[in-house]
């Protein structure tokens, strides 16, 4: 019998680091008894042993700036082979150059694109109805209905809300501890997941003597970059001088990262602009593990905050208002802790893999 080929793009995957490696793994982890043979197309310098001995073929194919093209040649070469691909990270662009590289109509069962999420306007509407009737045929997955909904509304016929991926959780983790330790701001420092506001805390903290410890897992982008302003909030960071500080600017891996949820509140003052419906790994990270979580209304964070008591929701990013948030965790922390534990049974439930790979291989 032959076996069904699945083919994964995701070209920014290099390490087992973030959550791009949590999805694909995760992902990969649903399909370990499948019979289907995976094949990943990662980033040139892609050292991803866990994967690989999950007998995942792993393929370092992608630079860094070469990656668009690179894209499009292999979606071409792919669009011409048995199997199916699947792209764990789709984009507007990863949707024409799959049209534009299969030189005509796509059939079934052989695109799925996994949209995180999906800012659009007019043009981008109009660039989706012209798509939909070029290549109805492309599946299309993402996590909540405002990012599917678009797709179905300008006209694609399989458009799906399919539950984000969540880290499994390894045998013999425990979850929560009740003993506070260190306010947490985990992940990559960028703007939309305001690392800004958290430096303006640590400012707060400082001039006004608290004593209590912050730890910040800074980590660049996918490349090692970080942009203009958070260079220059970095340089804010160190001149404050708090020193209760500690800051982990590389990206932590495996049991290092799960470490740092022990004994924590996780802040994430995520703007509601951008995260109004956009899910984080970091959050179902924190709450796999029982760590409660300080965010903002307006978000699916807060939301997923609010529906299990397990953290709070604050109106603003301001020092104080955050704060705030903390101080009213802190006042019976364990509780929180519970609370956290419990959510992440439940989303543990809720957001297997095994739904997304049933869709991508059924």
């Amino acid at each position: 019998m032959t076996r069904t080929v699945l083919h994964i793009v995701e070209p920014t995957l290099e390490s087992e680091a973030g959550h791009c490696h949590s999805f694909v793994s995760s992902f990969c982890g649903a399909g370990e008894k499948s019979g289907c043979e995976l094949r990943l197309y990662a980033g040139r310098n892609a050292k991803l042993p866990g994967l690989e001995k999950r007998d995942v073929r792993v393929f370092p194919h992608f630079h860094r700036r070469l990656r668009r093209p690179q894209a499009f040649l292999l979606l071409r070469k792919l669009l011409r082979e048995p199997g199916r691909i699947f792209l764990p990270t789709a984009t507007r662009i990863d949707l024409a150059f799959a049209h534009h590289a299969a030189g005509g109509r796509i059939p079934p069962a052989k695109v799925y694109l996994y949209f995180h999420w999906f800012r659009h306007n007019a043009g981008k509407r109009s660039f989706l109805v012209r798509m939909a009737g070029l290549q109805p045929d492309i599946v299309v997955l993402g996590p909540t209905e405002s990012v599917v909904g678009i797709f179905r509304e300008c006209g694609f016929g399989r458009a799906e809300t399919v539950p984000y991926p969540i880290t499994p959780v390894e045998p013999g983790v425990q979850a929560g501890d009740p003993d506070f330790r260190h306010l947490l701001f985990a992940g990559a420092a960028r703007a939309d997941k305001g690392f800004p506001d958290l430096v303006s805390l640590v400012a707060w903290l400082h001039a006004r003597g608290k004593t209590v410890p912050v730890s910040l897992q800074a980590s660049p982008d996918h490349y090692g970059r970080f942009d203009a302003r958070i260079r220059a909030e970095m340089d804010r960071l160190v001149n404050i001088g708090y020193p209760h500080l500690k800051v982990r600017r590389e990206t932590l891996q495996g049991g290092e990262y799960r470490e740092q949820f022990r004994g924590a509140i996780c802040l994430q003052p995520y703007a509601p602009a951008d995260f109004a419906d956009r899910i984080s790994g970091v959050t179902l990270d924190a709450l796999s593990l029982g760590c409660p979580v300080v965010t903002l209304k307006g978000t699916w964070m807060g939301r997923v905050v609010d529906r299990f008591g397990a953290g709070k929701a604050v109106d603003a990013a301001a020092p104080e208002v955050l704060f705030a948030g903390v101080e009213e965790v802190l006042r019976d922390y364990g509780r929180y802790c519970g609370n956290a534990a419990r959510a992440g049974r439940a989303l543990q439930e809720e957001m297997n893999a095994s739904r997304l790979f049933e869709i991508v291989t059924a």
